[in-house]
């Protein structure tokens, strides 16, 4: 199965590809952070991550799209920003018939580290480890869409393909 990673943001949305599932041997096929200045209008920051993120789509062929659920900050600007990207994403999933799952941070860091509460370090030495990369993703944001990925390769891939089995009568 292949996972297209997405953490969502105005100034950074990490982008990471995946393949892979439980108890199959992960891989990392692409990492990147798209980028816009802070000072450009929304409209175009908003087609900026939509670019990005339908050029992966077409390019790379996920299997499905996990993307980070928006919980609440402080800064309610930075949460409004990072919610519009994430709706930029699935609605570019959407249109190209991709499931989208969404997950929490908690989720991703339990997934990836065993604890929900681990920071940015440890996610991406961890991620780093799972994927056997020779150097850390960088920045953090790409190491977050990998682990993102990974979290839904673990945790919702494979429940879902359990499901389907379910339904069809397979064991």
């Amino acid at each position: 199965m292949r996972v297209l990673g997405v953490d969502p943001g105005l100034t950074r949305c990490g982008l990471g590809i995946v393949d892979g599932g439980p108890g199959i041997t992960l891989r990392m096929v692409a990492a990147r952070v798209v980028g816009s200045p802070a000072d450009a209008d929304i409209g175009e920051r908003l087609l900026t991550v939509e670019r990005e993120v339908d050029g992966w789509l077409a390019e790379f062929r996920p299997d499905a799209v996990a993307v980070e659920r928006v919980f609440s900050q402080h800064n309610v600007r930075t949460v409004m920003g990072t919610a519009q990207a994430g709706a930029v994403a699935i609605i570019c999933a959407a249109r190209r018939g991709v499931p989208v799952a969404m997950h929490t941070p908690s989720e991703v860091k339990a997934a990836v580290t065993g604890s929900g509460r681990a920071d940015k370090a440890q996610i991406t030495a961890m991620v780093s480890r799972l994927l056997r990369l020779a150097e850390p993703p960088r920045p953090a944001d790409a190491a977050d869409a990998l682990a993102l990925a990974i979290c839904h390769l673990w945790r919702g891939g494979a429940q879902r393909r359990l499901a389907d089995a379910a339904q069809r009568g397979v064991r």
